[in-house]
């Protein structure tokens, strides 16, 4: 199971926020292209890099950040945040990504997902789906909708995808343990999805669990930033 360190970003600076709310956001020295360094120099090979004004904003803010990091580390990137448009794929590509992210667009506009999946393959695309307490949230986890979480990827497992990214927003941010049952009955309703955790990874035993239950990576943040260990042993496993 592959380990994935996450870089959020608001006005071009690291940041995590607390149950995805941008009233309770913590901002890091290091900017986002010395913290992804980091990453590099502590063995991880990949990174997650979300736009957090472009989720909000619903246009993404911060694709010199994602150029940055692509021209000087060989970090194997995924980029998400206010993707609305076939061009932004495009044009995020073009900047050195090796995966989309996209959430609010494949549920306001599946028919786009639809066409974005033919463009670019299932390789190159990932769902990011957003919920609390079953419920999918959008535009940045700052809208509520009211479709629920399986009935969702479903949907969006039809145009395609293969590729999801699932976060319990409740335990983002937390460092309280993962959702262990949603990704478990997720897993028991759509056993050929590749699925990745995100939110609330606290310790290596978190992973270890997640690996049992046959999740295809783990996305982690905050605890790469405030614990002690650098090196989480099963990163590449």
């Amino acid at each position: 199971m592959l380990i994935i360190p996450a870089i959020d970003i608001i006005d071009g600076k690291c940041v995590r926020l607390r149950k995805g709310d941008y009233t309770q956001t913590i901002f890091y020295d290091l900017s986002p292209t010395d913290q992804a360094k980091k990453f590099e120099q502590m063995g991880y090979k990949y990174l997650h890099l979300v736009d957090l004004d472009g989720a909000k904003n619903g246009k993404p803010q911060n694709l010199k950040v994602l150029e940055n990091i692509c021209l000087n580390t060989n970090l194997i990137v995924d980029f998400g945040g206010g993707i609305r448009v076939c061009e932004d794929v495009s044009q995020i590509i073009n900047l050195g990504a090796s995966q989309v992210n996209l959430g609010t667009i494949l549920l306001s506009k599946p028919e786009l997902g639809s066409e974005l999946m033919g463009k670019f393959g299932s390789e190159r695309l990932i769902a990011a789906i957003d919920c609390e307490k079953l419920k999918v949230k959008t535009h940045g986890w700052t809208e509520n909708s009211n479709q629920d979480i399986f009935s969702t990827i479903e949907a969006i497992k039809n145009l395609g995808f293969l590729n999801f990214t699932v976060t319990d927003i409740s335990k983002d941010g937390m460092m309280l343990g993962p959702a262990f049952e949603l990704y478990q009955n997720i897993l028991k309703q759509f056993p050929d999805i590749r699925l990745r955790a995100s939110g609330g990874v606290s310790s290596e035993y978190d992973i270890e669990i997640l690996k049992i239950l046959n999740l295809e990576s783990v996305i982690v943040g905050k605890m790469l930033y405030e614990m002690k260990t650098e090196v989480i042993r099963t990163k590449s496993e």
